[in-house]
């Protein structure tokens, strides 16, 4: 075993449990920019395994007994899906036995408030089958106001199938923090944001990447 395989096995040890990037910082007396790269290789080498608390939180669950990866990519599933692809450095993995609906990985998606896959996940909604599933996904992360303006936006910029005005109703009487991502609003969709009292995180240049797909 390298030396560095080492170090980071010994790291695994003492980390052990349910970490976050701060814990990880002081148990090891580092910064946290450096408990972030820990953390990623980690990963890479089988200890680490991903979650999210309910204030949004990332928790890193660490083993240093390494298995394999099990589960399902959701950046592996999104760029099954959506015509706009995605690459992270970082892996989100959904433990399940069979393969997640696109319901479940659209909301996920979205979940992650990061632009980028936000982004790619609009891609998602022209292969929705079944608009109650992904009510049901919406309300249980509490989203359910982005979902819906992020279909309108969606429609804005290319083909995507009807969504039925039942869904439509109960997604708009739905709880949902106003940003999908912090402190980004837009300047072109101002009348989605009003309708759903929640804020686009992109402008129509963003969407550019969707129009080669909307004819």
């Amino acid at each position: 075993m390298k030396k560095s395989d080492v170090k980071l096995f010994e790291i695994a040890k003492k980390l052990r449990g349910l970490q976050t990037v701060s814990t990880i910082a002081k148990t090891l007396n580092i910064k946290k920019r450096t408990a972030i790269n820990y953390a990623w290789k980690l990963r890479k080498n089988g200890y680490l395994t991903t979650s999210y608390a309910r204030n949004k939180i990332r928790l890193y669950r660490i083993d240093p007994l390494r298995r394999k990866k099990t589960g399902y990519s959701l950046y592996n599933l999104i760029n099954k899906y959506s015509k706009v692809k995605i690459s992270a450095r970082e892996d989100y993995i959904i433990h399940s036995n069979k393969e997640p609906s696109v319901e479940e990985v659209l909301v996920r998606a979205i979940d992650t408030k990061e632009f980028r896959i936000v982004l790619a996940s609009l891609g998602l909604f022209n292969k929705i089958k079944n608009w109650s599933r992904l009510k049901e996904f919406a309300d249980r992360y509490k989203i359910g106001r982005q979902v819906g303006a992020l279909y309108d936006v969606a429609r804005k910029t290319m083909k995507v199938k009807r969504m039925d005005e039942r869904t439509r109703k109960a997604l708009l009487k739905s709880k949902s923090e106003k940003f999908i991502i912090k402190n980004f609003k837009s300047k072109n969709f101002n009348d989605v944001e009003r309708k759903w009292d929640v804020f686009i995180p992109f402008n129509k240049q963003d969407l550019e990447v969707y129009e080669e797909w909307s004819i």
